[in-house]
Order: C-alpha cells, then structure tokens, then sequence
C-alpha cells in the first residue's frame, strides 16, 4: 500500500524506507500496547484474588476496602 506524508502542504510519496520505518514502528507499538494490556488484566486478576483470599480468611467489604483503600 502506497503511503504519503505532507511537505509544505503537499502530498508527497512516502519512500520505500519510509513506508518501512513506518510499518516496523506501528507493529513495535502495536506489541508495546498488547503487553500493557496484558500486564493491566493480570494485576486486575491478581487484585480480585486477592480480595477474595480476604474474604476467605473473614473479612468482610468495609474491613477490606480499610486494608486497601478500594
């Protein structure tokens, strides 16, 4: 796919190592945002375990929402 960018309110052809400096940083993003939301679902998981492992041991929801502030 035929990529353009603006020079002085022109559109121009992107080059070929444009188009592929462009690809290489949209698929590194892509990976980047993917980790994060994978890291912010495990500490999501992680938090209602662990607020279950409380009410396990007898806490009820005020006494947990004391110890943890949610």
């Amino acid at each position: 796919m035929t990529r353009y960018k603006y020079v002085e309110h022109q559109r121009v052809k992107m080059t070929a190592e444009e188009e592929t400096a462009i690809n290489e940083l949209q698929a590194r993003l892509t990976e980047e945002n993917t980790q994060i939301a994978l890291a912010e679902a495990a500490a999501e998981a992680k938090a209602v375990t662990g607020k279950q492992k409380l009410k396990d041991l007898g806490l009820d929801d005020e006494e947990i929402k004391a110890l943890t502030g949610k």
